[in-house]
């Protein structure tokens, strides 16, 4: 149950990112804003991997981390797009709509990682996919 504590602590700072991401784009670009706050992502990354000690330098080179290298490259492209979407979009719509992620990750575990698709789990897909929809203004 530690885990809910890390989970309510990243959903209160992630909750707070787009909404001063957007307030900060309409004075800095996304990308300077995305490179600054990746630059205090790096940052702290490093002091976690010293203080904890876990992270060993041959763990950039095992094979594992060439999907890690891919990945990254889609976390960037997402993220960079997600601040050039909140410096031209409003956060109420432009959040639930990059919220679809958490739908397309779920189908993607269950069509490709075989994870089980359970009536609850379909349900659950389904009503999230429509909360976002509803939630970034649906038929206005």
């Amino acid at each position: 149950m530690e885990y809910l504590l890390w989970v309510l602590v990243a959903l209160v700072a992630y909750g707070l990112i787009a909404p001063l991401t957007s307030v900060v784009t309409s004075d800095v670009p996304p990308a300077v804003a995305l490179f600054l706050s990746t630059t205090i992502f790096l940052c702290l990354t490093a002091v976690v991997l010293v203080v904890t000690g876990t992270g060993r330098p041959s763990d950039v080179t095992t094979p594992a981390a060439g999907i890690v290298y891919v990945a990254g490259l889609f976390l960037s492209t997402g993220i960079l797009a997600y601040y050039q979407a909140l410096e031209q979009g409003p956060v109420s719509v432009v959040v639930p709509i990059y919220g679809l992620f958490i739908v397309g990750s779920s189908i993607i575990g269950i069509a490709f990682l075989g994870e089980d698709l359970t009536a609850t789990r379909a349900a659950g897909i389904v009503v999230a996919a429509l909360a976002i929809y509803l939630a970034a203004g649906g038929e206005e």
